[in-house]
């Protein structure tokens, strides 16, 4: 028990400084952006016609806190981080917690139902594509594995949009219809969301599931032939007892352990979804606020608060992993 608290402390604390030092290298690329906020935001007003002078911006930028020390700005901008606020849009002037709302948590959901239903499939094919014998069986899992890395996700969202418009006159696009985009979460809302929310889900999932299945497939074809294997079916255990005791067991901690990587990857390719399904959640926000308005303190917003879900997760895991495997405890804590 003093060896799992030792591990589950030393992992907290990694976490804590994997999160603080994301938090300046994300602080850190805000600051290179060429012009501070007040500039930026002074120079759209001066567009719209007002006229504005040298003083008005050194008033923005006390007001802002921009005269302030870079380590001082950046150690306000951690704590508030910490607590949820990540003070006002440089563009849109709005408060970013406000701005996000239910958006970053939308698009959480999106990436994990997406994650979870890759793993969901990919978990019991890819043990089948390793145990089988079937030549014909193992050749078509591989084909569709094959088709769903060489398929882009975006190529797919196009595909489907062109196929539902020709065939049904619904491109399948959003979230929500017109009527409950707006409106405040109720059964009807929530209903209709589902019956949206399944496109996004099962693109995003495309690519994951067919890596998740290839990874699986190589894992447990590498722990089948290994000796332990072979000496537990020499004891008379066979069968699905064999698989899942003995190789399922040790070929699936790898891929506990990898769901951070692939959370952050279906998360990269969420932004190019967004746009072609015309999606309002955070990936859309992420791409409108560094391609179009250069949006520095919206754009580290996003990326710290999914940063912190990836790290959340990876402890989650590890803690998982520790509880399974002694092994693992003892590498972080001797």
């Amino acid at each position: 028990m003093l060896e799992f608290s030792k591990f589950v402390v030393v992992r907290a604390v990694l976490a804590i400084f994997t999160l603080v030092l994301v938090s300046f290298i994300v602080f850190s690329l805000m600051e290179l952006v060429p012009g501070d906020c007040a500039e930026r935001y002074l120079a759209f007003k001066n567009s719209q016609g007002a006229v504005i002078t040298a003083a008005d911006i050194q008033a923005e930028r006390v007001r802002l806190g921009l005269d302030q020390p870079y380590i001082q700005r950046w150690g306000s901008w951690i704590i508030n981080a910490f607590q949820g606020e990540y003070g006002d849009s440089c563009i849109l002037r709005l408060n970013i917690s406000q701005l996000l709302g239910d958006k970053f948590w939308l698009s959480l959901g999106l990436c994990l139902s997406a994650l979870l239903l890759a793993y969901a499939i990919a978990i019991p094919v890819g043990i089948l594509a390793a145990t089988s014998k079937n030549a014909v069986l193992n050749n078509s899992l591989r084909l569709v594995s094959y088709l769903g890395l060489a398929l882009p996700n975006f190529l797919l969202a196009l595909m489907i949009m062109l196929f539902s418009t020709v065939m049904f006159g619904d491109s399948l696009t959003g979230l929500f219809s017109k009527e409950f985009r707006d409106a405040a979460w109720s059964y009807e809302r929530v209903k209709d969301f589902l019956g949206h929310v399944w496109l996004p889900i099962f693109i995003l999932g495309w690519s994951a599931t067919a890596f998740a299945i290839q990874t699986v497939r190589a894992l447990m074809s590498d722990e089948i032939g290994k000796l332990y294997v072979t000496a537990a079916a020499a004891r008379g255990v066979s069968g699905r007892r064999l698989l899942m005791r003995y190789p399922a067991r040790h070929a699936l901690s790898p891929i506990i352990n990898s769901l951070g990587f692939d959370l952050n990857r279906i998360f990269n390719e969420l932004p190019i979804v967004a746009l072609i399904l015309t999606l309002t959640e955070a990936g859309s926000l992420l791409i409108e606020a560094l391609a179009r308005s250069n949006d520095q303190q919206l754009a580290g917003a996003i990326i710290f608060l999914l940063t912190a879900s990836i790290v959340g997760i990876n402890f989650i895991t590890d803690i998982i992993l520790a509880l399974t495997d002694p092994r693992v405890r003892r590498s972080i804590v001797g």
